[in-house]
């Protein structure tokens, strides 16, 4: 993980259609690293918004923390802690908590991304996460957008992970099924983010050639009534 921060935007398309934009910030904190992914569904999905951040160890990438919201509530409505010093998952959804014993190392979901981005693990592995385990398949090596990627296979859920080949290891590609379909996010590569400035855009700050669809590219919506 670089001491510097990192911002990238991607674009989400649905069918070749325009789905929306997903901002992603890394930075290190206080020892640990923060990622904060915040991804606007519009377009060929219905509208909404999700905001994802996950606190990790620098190292393992393994998580310490992780929060989701929907739509414009600042406050999660999904929240899970893993407390080495007592050694408990704390899980909490709402006004309902639970926890269990922390017996080993968990990912969630943007650690894991980031875990596969660091590339020191085997080529075929299981993680665990708190719904269970994931099984990591590394399948032949492919290309986006004219960058050579490592590709992995997530299952189950069945999402794809395009990772660059090349230093800094930039997610070039995520594809994750979802209930209208297969949403695939791309990494926008026409000029390097800046964090706390182009990145904190939304999908409806962009100028209007930015947010036609351009390229395959994804992250997990869910439906209206359900980050």
């Amino acid at each position: 993980m670089s001491a510097v921060p990192e911002a990238y935007s991607y674009t989400l398309t649905l069918g070749g259609r325009y789905a929306g934009a997903q901002e992603w910030v890394i930075r290190p904190d206080k020892g640990q690293v923060v990622a904060r992914v915040q991804t606007d569904f519009s377009g060929a999905l219905p509208a909404g918004r999700r905001v994802q951040e996950s606190r990790m160890n620098p190292q393992t990438y393994a998580s310490a923390a992780y929060a989701e919201a929907e739509g414009q509530n600042r406050r999660p409505n999904f929240e899970t802690i893993f407390d080495e010093r007592s050694g408990l998952v704390t899980l909490r959804q709402g006004k309902d908590e639970a926890s269990h014993p922390l017996l080993t190392p968990h990912h969630d979901p943007l650690s894991l991304l980031l875990w596969l981005r660091g590339g020191e693990h085997p080529q075929d592995d299981t993680v665990r996460m708190v719904g269970g385990v994931v099984h990591v398949q590394t399948l032949p090596s492919s290309s986006v957008q004219g960058q050579a990627a490592q590709v992995y296979f997530l299952r189950p859920g069945g999402a794809y992970v395009y990772v660059e080949q090349q230093s800094p290891h930039r997610l070039l590609r995520l594809i994750q099924p979802s209930d209208f379909g297969p949403v695939e996010a791309t990494l926008n590569l026409e000029r390097p983010r800046t964090p706390g400035k182009a990145s904190d855009r939304t999908a409806n700050d962009k100028p209007a050639n930015e947010r036609r669809p351009a390229q395959s590219g994804g992250n997990k919506p869910r439906r209206r009534n359900k980050s």
